[in-house]
């Protein structure tokens, strides 16, 4: 794994579960067939036509993006709120990525279902802790084992439970 990059995912997951972190770097996906994976697939392909969807940037796949005022504008769909400090902190790796490349952008996380919308800022607060975040994700990849499962309130709807519960 020496040749492991950090992604939005990783962030995403980081902030749910370590464990799934290890399982996804180490080629153990998540239940495809999962009610609440297909819900979020169909809300993405569905949601926000008329901006350009799934660009690809470095090890980035962003959801929407959009020109506002002269500003670029980088949006991340979600099914729902609930995940409100993953969904910030993957959109601002995002961000993070485009600063690193010279690339000025705003986020703004999109919850179409909830008819919300948060704007999205990489401040020095944010990039220290997002700096810890992936640390650790290098620190669970590189461990020969995943982390034992621990029971949190996101493990009831997740597409992993049957590989960690069963």
């Amino acid at each position: 794994m020496s040749e492991f990059n950090v992604s939005g995912t990783y962030i995403w997951y980081y902030c749910i579960c370590k464990r799934e972190v290890w399982l996804l770097a180490h080629g153990i996906e998540a239940d495809q067939q999962d009610e609440n994976m297909q819900m979020g697939s169909v809300i993405h392909e569905t949601a926000y036509g008329r901006e350009s969807k799934e660009i690809e940037f470095k090890h980035s796949k962003f959801d929407v993006m959009s020109k506002e005022n002269g500003k670029l504008i980088v949006g991340e769909i979600k099914k729902s709120s609930r995940y409100i400090d993953s969904s910030r902190m993957q959109l601002l790796f995002y961000l993070k990525e485009l600063e690193d490349n010279d690339i000025v952008a705003e986020g703004v996380l999109l919850f179409p279902e909830e008819k919300k919308r948060e704007s999205i800022v990489l401040d020095s607060e944010n990039r220290k802790r997002l700096e810890a975040i992936i640390e650790g994700i290098k620190g669970i990849v590189a461990e020969e084992y995943p982390p034992a499962p621990l029971q949190n309130k996101y493990c009831k709807k997740c597409a992993y439970g049957e590989f960690c519960w069963a």
